[in-house]
């Protein structure tokens, strides 16, 4: 068992640097966001389903959200919960240009998907703590909106169609969540139809809550460096 963590572990921290990059806008779409000049509906649905789809800190956080919910009804309250607050904080961000510190937002971030992992593990109820998690979710998801659009923030944004891009941009985002959801649902319904499930999850909450740690880590590297 140590033997598997040691090697989860390294699994983890190689891919921090591609964990860290997870908020990050890609040349090519950059250079495109900064020369659009009015209402781009599509590419920018496509640019939000994309980035939630390539956003390893949103797909490790809604695993750990999903990991012990068996019913899809809870599924789809923490999901919409999740939804809410990144939505709220980047359109309110982006339109009303509040700014934070990309690195402790991108921090917080990883501490959300160690907090999750902690929660599975029943660290919580060890300590002592009642926290609702779906107030938690919640709170979390205006934390994970909030990374993007420090990100969309440092880009030379045109104001022409600005609400309307950034409503595509969410729309899309929504859109990729719930197709990144999909696929994840089914994958644990798969895998908790096995005995390895039982065996692993465990070990499995132990690594993701390891590379929240990591990036969280990374991050305040990064500030300290700055």
């Amino acid at each position: 068992m140590n033997r598997n963590k040691s090697i989860l572990s390294s699994i983890a921290l190689l891919l921090l640097p591609t964990l860290a990059l997870a908020h990050g806008v890609a040349a090519r779409d950059a250079s495109f966001i900064e020369t659009v000049r009015g209402v781009q509906v599509l590419p920018f649905m496509y640019l939000g389903a994309k980035h939630m789809v390539t956003g390893y800190d949103h797909l490790l956080f809604l695993a750990g959200v999903i990991f012990f919910l068996y019913r899809l009804r809870d599924v789809a309250i923490y999901a919409s919960l999740f939804a809410l607050g990144h939505s709220l904080t980047l359109m309110g961000s982006v339109m009303l240009g509040w700014q934070a510190n990309a690195y402790i937002v991108d921090a917080i971030i990883g501490l959300s998907v160690a907090w999750k992992a902690f929660e599975n593990l029943g660290g919580m109820r060890a300590l002592g703590i009642s926290l609702d998690s779906r107030l938690a979710v919640l709170g979390f998801g205006l934390v994970h909106g909030l990374g993007l659009a420090t990100k969309l923030q440092a880009l030379n944004l045109s104001p022409e169609g600005l609400l309307g891009n950034m409503l595509s941009f969410n729309v899309g985002v929504e859109l990729g969540q719930l197709t990144a959801l999909t696929f994840m649902v089914l994958l644990f319904v798969l895998w908790r139809s096995t005995s390895s499930f039982t065996r692993h999850a465990r070990l499995a909450n132990f690594v993701l809550m390891t590379a929240g740690f990591l990036l969280c880590g990374f991050q305040l590297t990064g500030l300290w460096l700055a």
